[in-house]
C-alpha cells in the first residue's frame, strides 16, 4: 500500500499543520509519508489567515501562488459595537516593521489542497482516504502507525517520529491523557455562507469583520470569501446556545443575527446557499507537546477561540518548528521529547498571548477603544498581535497595563 514499510516522519493528518510539517521534513531530505482521512477538496472553516502567516507561506514558496489566487486581499480587522457603530479599522500596515501588512481570505478547501500539493511536491508521500487508528509504541517511545485503508484494509507502518496532526480528534492527546481544556472558554460555532452581502469599498474589501450582538452574549464573524461569498458565523458559550427550550440551529443563528445591528444590514438581500454547522470552540491545550518519537502540531497540541482568527498560524508555525525539531534530532540521532518539544516555550508564550487578547475580548467591563485612550503607546503592540507576531520575547509587554483594566487568565503550563 505505501512504498516503504518504515519511514523518518509519519505525519498524520493533511491540514495545515501536517503539510507543513511533512514538507519541510521531506525538503531537508528525509523520507516522510503523509496520511489523511479525507478525500480532498473538503469543506473546512477557518478561512481567514493572519498576516504572520505569510512567514511559513514564503519558506513553503506559496506567497507568490495566494498573492495571484482569486482569494480576497486582507488589510485589516474591524470591531462593531452592541449598537452596530464600527471601530476604526486596525490596518496591519500601521505597524512599521510588519514584513507582512495583507493577508488573505481563503477557501479552505482550495487552500488545504495547495498546501497538501506542496508537500507532495517537496518529496512526502501522500495518501488519503487513508485512517489511521493508533500509534504503535515500544515503552514510552512512539514507533510507528497502524489503521485502514480506503477499501477497509488493515495495515502498519513503522516511524522514527510520529506527527499528529489529527486536528481537534487530538489521536495522541486522548490516548494519553494529556488535554485540558480552558474552563472560562467553552464556546461553539453556528455559521454559513450568503451569496451577495454588502462589502465595503477599497482596500476595505477583504476585512475581516467582528461584531458584538446587543446583549453582549454572542458575537458574529463576517468574511469575505471569492465568488461573492462571504462566512458568517456565531460564536457564543455552548451553554447559552443549547439552552431551554432547545431549538434547531438555523433558528437560533436568525435569533442572534436578529440582535446583530451592525450585521443584519450587510446581509440584506443575501443568499444563505448552505445549510448552517454547528462545530464546539472549545480552548484547550495539551499538558505536553512531545515524547520520544512523537510531536503534537496544530489542534492536535491545541486551540484557542477563533476570535482573532489564530487557527491557520498556529497550525503553520507549530508544524514548521516541529519540522525543525525533526530535522535536527535526526541528524543528530537524538529523538527524544526534550528535542522534538524544545520550541514548546516560545510557542506557548505566542498561543498564551492571543488568549489573553482573547479575555480581553470577552470582558463586558473591558473596552480596546478605552485602553488606547489610556495607553495610545500600546497601540503598535496590540496591532502586531492581531497580525499574529506573536513569537517574541517581549509580546507580555502589552498585558502588564492591561491587566490593570481587565482580569486576564493565568499562563498556561
Amino acid at each position: 500500500m505505501f512504498a516503504h514499510s518504515t519511514y523518518d516522519t509519519v505525519v498524520i493528518g493533511a491540514g495545515p499543520a501536517g503539510a507543513t510539517a511533512a514538507a519541510l521534513v521531506a525538503e531537508g531530505g528525509h523520507r516522510v509519508l503523509l496520511l489523511e482521512r479525507d478525500t480532498f477538496p473538503r469543506f473546512k472553516i477557518g478561512e481567514s489567515l493572519m498576516p504572520a502567516c505569510g512567514e511559513v507561506l514564503g519558506r513553503l514558496g506559496l506567497v507568490d501562488r495566494l498573492q495571484t489566487s482569486h482569494f480576497p486581499k486582507k488589510f485589516s480587522v474591524q470591531f462593531f459595537s452592541p449598537s452596530g457603530q464600527a471601530s476604526s479599522p486596525f490596518y496591519f500596515s500601521e505597524v512599521e516593521c510588519a514584513r507582512h501588512p495583507q493577508t488573505w481570505q481563503v477557501l479552505r478547501s482550495e487552500f488545504d489542497q495547495l498546501m497538501a500539493d506542496n508537500a507532495r511536491a517537496k518529496g512526502a508521500e501522500v495518501h488519503h482516504g487513508v485512517s489511521v487508528r493508533d500509534v504503535l509504541f515500544e515503552g514510552d517511545r512512539a514507533v510507528g502507525v497502524r489503521g485502514r485503508g480506503p477499501g477497509g484494509e488493515a495495515w502498519e507502518v513503522g516511524a522514527r517520529v510520529v506527527v499528529d496532526a489529527t486536528g481537534q480528534n487530538a489521536l495522541l492527546a486522548r490516548k494519553l491523557d494529556l488535554q485540558e481544556d480552558d474552563p472560562n472558554l467553552r464556546n461553539a460555532s453556528i455559521f454559513t455562507h450568503f451569496a451577495g452581502g454588502v462589502r465595503d469599498p477599497g482596500r476595505d474589501e477583504g476585512a475581516t469583520l467582528i461584531l458584538h450582538t446587543t446583549h453582549q452574549r454572542s458575537w458574529f464573524w463576517s468574511i469575505p470569501l471569492p465568488d461573492d461569498r462571504v462566512s458568517i458565523g456565531l460564536v457564543a458559550p455552548q451553554d447559552y446556545l443549547v439552552r431551554p427550550p432547545k431549538r434547531p440551529p438555523q433558528q437560533v443563528f436568525e435569533e442572534e443575527l436578529a440582535q446583530c445591528p451592525g450585521l443584519l444590514p450587510r446581509l440584506e438581500g443575501a443568499r444563505q446557499v448552505m445549510p448552517v454547522q454547528v462545530l464546539r470552540d472549545f480552548t484547550y491545550k495539551a499538558r505536553r507537546r512531545a515524547g520520544d518519537g512523537w510531536v503534537l502540531v496544530g489542534d492536535a497540541y491545541g486551540f484557542v477561540d477563533p476570535l482573532y482568527s489564530s487557527g491557520v498560524l498556529l497550525a503553520l508555525k507549530s508544524g514548521e518548528l516541529a519540522a525543525d525539531a525533526i530535522c535536527q534530532g535526526l541528524s543528530d540521532g537524538d529523538l527524544s521529547g526534550d528535542r522534538l518539544g524544545a520550541f514548546e516555550g516560545s510557542f506557548l508564550r505566542g498561543m498564551e498571548a492571543i488568549r489573553k487578547l482573547v479575555y480581553a475580548f470577552y470582558d463586558p467591563d473591558f473596552s480596546f477603544a478605552r485602553f488606547l485612550k489610556r495607553h495610545p503607546q500600546y497601540k503598535d503592540a496590540l496591532v502586531r498581535i492581531l497580525i499574529g507576531d506573536v513569537f517574541r520575547d517581549d509580546v507580555d509587554d502589552l498585558f502588564v497595563p492591561m491587566a490593570e483594566m481587565v482580569e486576564l487568565p493565568e499562563a498556561w503550563t
